[in-house]
């Protein structure tokens, strides 16, 4: 839509990509490595029908997912899908749209762009379709929509923050013209400004600008140009103990570097926290910023400076009225990436134990309150069989696709040697779940039943390994220690016997030259997977080195 002729030859791999990773129905899912689903199929077709033929068999996979092939189904399906939740559904349907798939943009919902002039701290007032991070989709998709959609009598009105609203997207765009750093978001807004009449705009140019730059050898693009901060703490975790004196100087003055220093344009969030990339295109998080200051503490032997004080704060002020953390704002909606996550939430209160005794005096007493009201949210939503379940990873395999393993391995890892009286109970519910739910195999997957994955395995292995006193734990616990095989009431193999299941596990697949294959585990804007090559090694890595002190 940029220009067919110029980008010639990049459309050419794209389509070729696309059809040799085509399965023999003529679905697609997320990744090589996910099971089909409609909306990477949708999304397949609409493409190669704007540029190619596109294939027979998609079609038929197409007319069986909706129920037919006209307008009415396609719209009607991916709104049922996706439900109040409008983040990826307008921007599939204009895509759709556009591509000449559909013809009815009067039944594609209207999104309210001029919402994007007011201020950001009353974004929340609103109760917006999209999440927090989709301003930019807003404005391209809503301005898109107000000119091919049926008008009404505030269009004129609507007409006049046009203008205004571009401006907002100009200044939301980053440098390098990747909208957070995704080529998802970043090419719908692209589309949608050449089909609104703005192909020129300078938006747009910058948008094909990111796209050219981060396409791949294959013709293939990722889902984000990198997650280089997050990999870099996770592995920093991973390595403690192994890091020469250079080497965590070296990392903690890049880290330090890479903590944000301004106010976000996006989400409106101060000076202080980290973002998943050192990239323009990133924008902080909660998940990110804890793992920063894990990072940092372990590259500067627990000596405070200045970025860890404003990262703490920078947390503080994003916590949820309800106690818990949520992910990008605060507040924003009712959508459930603006909701308060609990491995995010015990990853913060990992931060903030691990720099609490480090805080000047009023900070402490702040972070110590946060801590409190982040663990009366975390009791309160744990589920009655002791697992807490994640936002931003699950379990393609799972039938409703999230892994409760993931969030309760990550929540029990984080409060392991917390010592507040509200903790041992929660922690103990957590390993009983992790202990209920292990595989024959040794391993896990995202829920009881589910296959078995390295990721899931590694992240339940560390949670076992990683108490101090596993002794103390197990007695805790009401195992008799004198017994070898220590058993639960709920597993047929006790703590000691569950490790050693999941270190074979992992073996196996060493073995077998598998530990390093894919595995999306995390889902990313509304139901879309990816895997991450880092996991695996980082993952695995520390659980081993937990392991170890056990053995």
């Amino acid at each position: 839509m940029v220009d067919k002729e110029k980008y010639a030859s990049h459309i050419e791999k794209g389509v070729a990509w696309l059809k040799d990773t085509m399965q023999p129905d003529g679905s697609w899912g997320d990744s090589m490595e996910s099971p089909s689903n409609m909306t990477a199929t949708l999304l397949t077709y609409a493409s190669l029908y704007a540029v190619s033929a596109p294939p027979q068999e998609t079609l038929h996979y197409l007319t069986n997912k909706f129920g037919g092939s006209t307008d009415r189904h396609i719209i009607n399906g991916v709104l049922n899908y996706y439900g109040k939740d409008l983040t990826f559904s307008a921007p599939i349907l204009v895509m759709c749209a556009l591509a000449g798939v559909i013809s009815s943009w009067d039944k594609i919902p209207q999104l309210p762009f001029e919402v994007s002039v007011l201020p950001q701290n009353l974004f929340r007032f609103f109760q917006l379709p999209v999440v927090s991070y989709a301003i930019p989709a807003l404005i391209a998709v809503g301005i898109l929509l107000y000119k091919k959609g049926r008008k009404n009598l505030l269009a004129p009105l609507r007409k006049a923050f046009i203008n205004k609203s571009l401006k907002v997207l100009v200044r939301l765009q980053p440098d390098n013209g990747g909208f957070l750093e995704a080529a998802p978001l970043t090419a719908f807004v692209t589309m949608c400004m050449c089909g609104a009449g703005y192909r020129e705009h300078i938006a747009t140019r910058k948008g094909a600008g990111f796209l050219i730059n981060t396409v791949r050898e294959d013709g293939a693009w990722p889902i984000d140009t990198d997650l280089a901060s997050w990999v870099t703490a996770l592995s920093i975790r991973a390595l403690e103990g192994d890091l020469t004196d250079e080497e965590k100087q070296t990392l903690a003055t890049t880290l330090r570097g890479n903590a944000f220093k301004f106010k976000h344009p996006f989400t409106g969030a101060k000076e202080g926290g980290w973002g998943w990339t050192n990239l323009p295109g990133a924008a902080p998080d909660a998940d990110d910023t804890a793992g920063a200051l894990v990072a940092l503490h372990i590259l500067l032997d627990g000596r405070y400076c200045e970025e860890v004080g404003k990262g703490v704060e920078w947390l503080i002020a994003l916590q949820n009225n309800d106690g818990g953390m949520p992910t990008f704002c605060k507040g924003w909606g009712k959508l459930p990436f603006d909701r308060s996550s609990p491995d995010i939430s015990a990853h913060t209160i990992l931060a903030f134990r691990l720099w609490m005794n480090a805080l000047p005096g009023n900070l402490k007493t702040v972070c110590e309150r946060s801590i409190s009201r982040l663990l009366k949210w975390m009791h309160k939503i744990q589920a009655d069989d002791g697992s807490w379940t994640p936002l931003w990873f699950g379990d393609q395999d799972a039938k409703d696709e999230r892994s409760p393993v993931y969030g309760t391995a990550m929540t029990v890892e984080y409060l392991a040697t917390w010592n507040d009286p509200a903790v041992p109970e929660m922690r103990e519910k957590g390993l009983r779940y992790l202990l209920s739910v292990q595989n024959n195999d040794g391993g896990w997957g995202g829920a009881k039943g589910v296959p078995s994955k390295v990721t899931l395995t590694a992240r339940a292995l560390s949670a076992l390994a990683t108490f101090q006193d596993p002794v103390a734990q197990i007695q805790s616990l009401g195992f008799d220690v004198r017994n070898p095989g220590i058993q639960t009431p709920d597993s047929n193999s006790g703590i000691a016997e569950a490790m050693n299941r999941a270190f074979d596990y992992l073996y196996r697949k060493y073995k077998a030259g598998e530990l390093l294959a894919p595995e999306p585990i995390g889902l990313y804007f509304a139901r879309l997977w990816y895997s991450e090559k880092m996991y695996n090694i980082t993952f695995v890595l520390n659980a081993l080195k937990k392991f170890k002190t056990h053995i």
